[in-house]
């Protein structure tokens, strides 16, 4: 199956990017919901859930996956897995800080906040 850039596009249906070439890298005993990736002919990377193989796949450049796993390396997304509220994020675009998740406050942009981390849209 031949994939342009044109037509990968985020939210695009995983199974259009073909079933050869999805890894699980973060697989445990979760009972197989894991996160697959797929490392995509122009460089980008392909995220989808392993139990809707054919859902939504969600398409992140290289300079976008490296801020998320720094970010991740960082501690920035532990609260993910001890249920707490998101830690204090520095909004890049207007220098102020915000706490992520909470209801009516104001959130962190994505890529983490990290410095030089492009800002993804969906």
């Amino acid at each position: 199956m031949t994939i342009t850039g044109d037509s990968v596009y985020n939210g695009m249906p995983a199974s259009d990017l073909g079933e050869q070439g999805w890894e699980r890298p973060w697989s445990g005993p979760n009972g197989g919901q894991c996160v697959e990736t797929k490392q995509l002919a122009d460089g980008r990377v392909a995220l989808r859930q392993s139990t809707d193989p054919a859902g939504p796949a969600l398409i992140y450049t290289p300079e976008e996956i490296s801020a998320f796993v720094r970010g991740v390396k960082q501690g920035m997304a532990d609260h993910l897995t001890t249920g707490q509220n998101g830690p204090r994020a520095r909004n890049t675009s207007t220098g102020n800080t915000s706490t992520a998740g909470k209801r009516g406050r104001k959130r962190a942009p994505s890529g983490h906040g990290l410095p030089g981390t492009p800002q993804h849209t969906f």
